[in-house]
Parts: structure tokens; C-alpha cells; sequence
């Protein structure tokens, strides 16, 4: 999905060395060649930076180069190393009932998760919560095979930058990582090979996540509109119509992004047609940054007249 942005086009765009390095991850490449590739960019660096004419946006900041000497440190760190291992995977039966199945996800505060069928080496798929959410509501009879994903399976030798590779190729967020013998020996998700990289980042599993959403006494939410729109649905109940959830809304602040149709401004109410609404708290000329959410509230139905009345 892309992000609503008010600036013009080519405003950011960045210089020749940092696109070439922006690069480096949107082509199949193996470990060695882009070693090598990385190794040029930081040597063309070095010598940008003993050329004073150089112009300074033609040279790869710090942040850049400490980017890359992480990746350079990759070499040797193989998927077995980053796993999350077997004994702390997290999955579920797929004859769980739709119920359990959001309840489940909502406890183990993930937005992913391995199905499998006898076993935890049986594994049948990955589930996403926003396919469950999808279900709430409806009369048709729930089973998890039809909305299950296939996963991807990797031996514990890959290396990282061609697992990192595989997964964005194969647009998936989790791995698995099989032994010799067919069975799961660990899980890795994009976020842990990310981290590698760059450091430990805000995830739905973290619990920074969690305080983005806070109730307050009178049944209002305050929310940060950087909240997973699928962890909203998995507090508030599915509001998304068919359309939004084909459209791949990915957070609050997208969503209300989406409805009003520009970036709205402070003090700014939203409505959408689930008669959820949302005021704009905080915001700038480009972003959406937090909102006071007032969920709907289930009608108290009417009561069934009494035989004979």
C-alpha cells in the first residue's frame, strides 16, 4: 500500500551512491556478489570523502555506512543462527474454530502464525489475523485451510542476505527452518533478519505495540495511528468493509488516510460507515500521528413480543 505523502515528486529523491545501496535488496543476488557490491559502494565512499569538490549529498552518511558494515558482517550467519527455535514456536491446530483461532492471536500478541495438522512438523500453512477478522460476522461455517498461506521452508545453511532475498521475492513475512529429515527445527521472521541489519525495531510482538492503543474511561480509544489496522479489529471487532480489506489498509492511520481522502488536520473527525469515528489528535502537513477512536456500539435489540401480544 502506499503512503500518502504531500511532497512533490523527486523531493527525496536520493542521491546516485545511496539509490545504488537502496538497490542492493530489490535484485537476486547471491552472498558473494553482493559482498562485493557493498565492499565498491564503501571504498567509492571513502574516496567521495577525500575528495573535497565532491558535493556532500553524493556522499553515503553515517547512518548508511553503518548500515553497511552490518551487512558486510553477515558473512558466515546462516538462518540457524537468527531462528527463533523450536521449543518457542508459537502455532496452531488447523482444526481450530475461528474463536480460538483470534483468540489465540490476540493473547500471543502475534499477527502470523504457523497451522499445522497432527504436529509441529506437520505444518499446513501461515495464517494471518486479517483473514480471521474477515470471517467475524458472517454465516458462513469457518475453516482455516481455505485462508491458509503457503509457507516458506529454508535449511538451517542458508545465508541470512539470501533468505532476506527469498522473503521479500516471495512477498512473506516468516520462514521455516527444516532439518535433513523433513522436520522444524525453528522459525525466522523478516523483522529478526531486519534487526540483523539495522537493529532491533517496533514490531506487533513487542509491547511498545500494545501501548498504542489505550482505552479510556468513557470507552474511547487513543491510538497511535502507526497501530497494525489488524490488531485494531483484534480489540475492536471488525469494521473494514470487502473493499478496504482488498485494498490492504495496513494501519489506523492508512485507513482514516483512505476515508477522508487527504491528510486530515487536528481536531478533524473522521466517520466511517461502521459508525466507528475517529478525531485527529495529533498531525502534521504529512502525517497522521495519533486519534481518539469512539468504537461502535452494539445495538441492544429489540425485545421479542411476548405469545398472544
Amino acid at each position: 500500500m502506499s503512503r500518502p505523502s504531500s511532497s512533490e515528486p523527486g523531493d527525496d529523491t536520493p542521491p546516485p551512491r545511496s539509490r545504488g545501496f537502496l538497490s542492493l535488496f530489490g535484485r537476486r543476488r547471491n552472498e558473494q556478489g553482493l559482498r562485493h557490491s557493498i565492499a565498491a559502494l564503501v571504498k567509492e565512499a571513502d574516496a567521495a570523502a577525500d575528495d573535497t569538490t565532491e558535493s556532500p549529498s553524493s556522499e553515503l552518511d553515517r547512518q548508511e555506512r553503518a548500515l553497511l558494515a552490518n551487512v558486510l558482517r553477515l558473512r558466515g550467519i546462516t538462518a540457524d543462527d537468527v531462528m527463533i527455535p523450536r521449543a518457542d514456536i508459537v502455532a496452531m491446530p488447523v482444526s481450530i474454530s475461528l474463536d480460538e483461532a483470534l483468540a489465540m492471536m490476540r493473547r500471543e500478541n502475534h499477527s502470523r502464525m504457523p497451522v499445522y495438522r497432527d504436529q509441529l512438523d506437520d505444518i499446513v500453512g501461515m495464517i494471518h489475523v486479517k483473514d480471521l477478522i474477515a470471517y467475524v460476522g458472517t454465516s458462513e461455517a469457518f475453516s482455516i485451510e481455505p485462508l491458509l498461506r503457503q509457507p516458506l521452508m529454508v535449511a538451517p545453511q542458508l545465508p541470512v542476505l539470501d533468505l532476506l532475498l527469498q522473503m521479500r521475492l516471495r512477498h512473506v513475512h516468516l520462514a521455516l527452518v527444516i532439518d535433513e529429515y523433513g522436520g522444524i527445527d525453528g522459525l525466522v521472521t523478516i523483522e529478526d533478519l531486519i534487526e540483523t541489519i539495522v537493529g532491533d525495531i517496533s514490531d506487533e510482538h513487542d509491547e511498545p505495540t500494545v501501548a498504542m492503543l489505550q482505552e479510556r474511561s468513557d470507552g474511547t480509544f487513543d491510538v497511535d495511528a502507526r497501530l497494525p489496522i489488524a490488531q485494531f479489529e483484534l480489540r475492536t471487532g471488525p469494521i473494514l468493509t470487502q473493499d478496504e480489506r482488498e485494498a490492504e489498509i495496513e494501519t489506523v492511520g492508512g485507513l482514516v488516510f483512505r476515508l477522508a481522502g487527504h491528510v486530515p488536520t487536528r481536531g478533524e473527525v473522521v466517520t466511517h460507515e461502521s459508525g466507528t469515528v475517529f478525531r485527529i489528535l495529533d498531525a502534521d502537513a504529512r502525517h497522521i500521528r495519533k486519534l481518539r477512536v469512539r468504537p461502535v456500539v452494539d445495538p441492544v435489540p429489540d425485545p421479542v413480543p411476548a405469545p398472544g401480544k
